[in-house]
C-alpha cells in the first residue's frame, strides 16, 4: 500500500516509521525545509512542498496513493490536503488530524474526510475510560458508516452480570465486537455469561449509545 503523508514533524514521522515496518510504502510531504530529515526516516520518500497546493499534489503523484494522511499541525492545512486529495486524485481513504477541538466539526466527508483522528478526544476518551465504570466511553468514530467504537465496563450492579450475552437484548445497530477480561480477549459467544469488570467493546450507531448504556447500567446516576 502507498501512503502519502502530509506533515513531517514528529507526528508524520512516528507514523511513517509504523507503516514502513508494516511494509507499506511511505512519501513524507512537508513545506518547511527544516522538516525535511530523511535520515530520521530513511525507508521512507521525501518531498519538500505544499500539501495544499495542487501542483504539489501532482508532483507527489498522489493519484497513486492508497491512503493520504493530513497530519500536519494546522487544522486548515488538514482539510483542504484531505479536500484536494479526494476530490481532485480520488484517494480511497483520507484520514485527517484534528488539532483543535473546536474544528473536530468540521472533519467530514464535506471535507473529504473519510476518518478523523482527534488527539484531545482520544486523550479524554482514554482518561474516561481509566476511571468510569458503567459509563459508555465513545473511542472512536466511524464517518461513513455513522457508528463509533465505544467502551463500558460492566458495574456489579448491572442486571446482564451473569447472563449469557446472547440472551441479552441488544438494541439495533449495536454490536458487542469483544471483551476485555483478567487481560485476556475474548471473542463474544452467545453462551459466554458476562462478569462484572467485563471491558466491553461496541460498534454501535449513535442514536442507541444512550439506550445500550441504560440497558446495561440502569443504576447509573449520570
Amino acid at each position: 500500500m502507498r501512503v502519502a503523508i502530509a506533515g513531517a514533524g514528529a507526528v508524520g514521522r512516528s507514523i511513517a516509521r509504523e507503516l514502513i515496518d508494516n511494509g507499506h510504502e511511505v512519501l513524507l510531504i512537508d513545506k518547511n525545509a527544516a522538516s525535511i530529515k530523511p535520515e530520521s526516516v530513511a525507508d521512507a520518500e521525501w518531498l519538500l512542498a505544499d500539501s495544499c497546493e495542487l501542483s504539489s499534489l501532482e508532483e507527489a503523484r498522489l493519484q497513486q496513493c492508497d491512503v493520504v494522511i493530513a497530519a500536519t499541525g494546522d487544522d486548515k492545512a488538514n482539510l483542504v490536503t484531505s479536500l484536494l486529495a479526494k476530490t481532485e486524485f480520488g484517494v480511497p481513504r483520507t484520514v485527517g488530524r484534528v488539532n483543535h477541538p473546536n474544528n473536530e466539526w468540521l472533519f467530514t466527508e464535506a471535507w473529504g474526510v473519510d476518518v478523523s483522528v482527534s488527539t484531545p478526544r482520544i486523550m479524554s476518551a482514554l482518561v474516561e475510560e481509566a476511571v468510569s465504570v458503567g459509563d459508555l466511553v465513545r473511542l472512536f468514530t466511524f464517518r461513513k458508516g455513522n457508528a463509533n467504537l465505544v467502551e463500558m465496563t460492566l458495574p456489579d450492579d448491572s442486571p446482564y452480570v451473569g447472563q449469557p450475552t446472547g440472551l441479552v437484548p441488544w438494541p439495533e445497530n449495536c454490536a458487542l465486537v469483544s471483551i476485555l477480561r483478567d487481560g485476556q480477549v475474548y471473542t463474544p459467544d452467545a453462551e459466554q455469561p458476562l462478569e462484572s469488570g467485563d471491558e466491553l467493546l461496541f460498534v454501535v450507531s449513535a442514536e442507541v449509545e444512550r439506550e445500550l448504556e441504560k440497558l446495561l447500567a440502569p443504576n447509573n446516576k449520570r
